[in-house]
């Protein structure tokens, strides 16, 4: 099992700590080259372990703050509102939409201190598709900015709704857990190819609720865009 780990999260502006978490479908878009989702440059944490996990740790925390901070700066012409929503886009990953519209409906449910909605523009991350050798994962270049790409031979062996729900969890904060149960969303394809399950346990739900209720606290509190960062 993941040892837990403590983070300071810089997205929250403050001391705050983040604690980490101890049907196949067959596509028919046309399928780019193998490699073409993330570069070389950039740090990815797959569906399934890799070898640089903490390196890609780090990145994948980046990646959520950068989130949390563009989330937070749109929520300030809305005052008022306790919900965070999260924009997303999926004009790059077309033939995943009915995939990631389970995911966002299963997040939707399951949490409720942020909301994740489809966007055509003003998106704070986005969806995209392709052959990639890594499969399926959550990248980002290291400085904040990321998207989650869906690998189309891995989501035929594995359950798609169960793929995009566990890289949409890196999203709202949560890091890699290869080691846990099929019932752990973020064991990710440790589990193996048997395990459909897509939604999130109640240690995980709690987590992404608590975390998004911090960064809206404190959003609040300190009363500074300058101050989320």
């Amino acid at each position: 099992m993941m040892k837990t780990r403590t983070y300071a999260v810089a997205a929250l502006g403050s001391a705050a700590l983040v604690a980490a978490l101890t049907a196949p479908t067959a596509f028919a878009a046309p399928a780019p080259a193998v490699g073409s989702g993330a570069s070389a440059n950039t740090a990815v944490s797959a569906y399934t372990a890799s070898k640089s996990g903490e390196k890609n740790e780090a990145a994948n925390r980046q990646f959520f703050e950068a989130v949390m901070k563009s989330a937070l700066e749109k929520q300030a012409a809305k005052p008022g509102i306790q919900v965070v929503t999260v924009r997303y886009s999926t004009s790059r990953a077309p033939s995943f939409r009915s995939q990631i519209s389970q995911s966002t409906s299963i997040w939707n449910s399951s949490v409720t201190n942020v909301r994740l909605q489809e966007s055509s523009s003003g998106y704070d991350f986005e969806y995209r598709e392709g052959n990639d050798s890594r499969g399926s994962y959550a990248s980002t270049d290291g400085h904040g900015r990321g998207y989650i790409f869906l690998d189309y031979r891995q989501n035929q062996q594995y359950n798609s709704t169960r793929v995009t729900a566990h890289e949409t969890g890196h999203v709202l904060g949560l890091p890699d857990h290869y080691s846990g149960p099929c019932s752990e969303l973020m064991s990710g394809g440790g589990p193996g190819t048997s395990c459909t399950n897509a939604r999130p346990n109640s240690a995980e739900r709690s987590r992404v609720n608590q975390l998004w209720a911090n960064g809206f606290s404190a959003f609040k509190q300190e009363g500074a865009l300058s101050k989320i960062r």
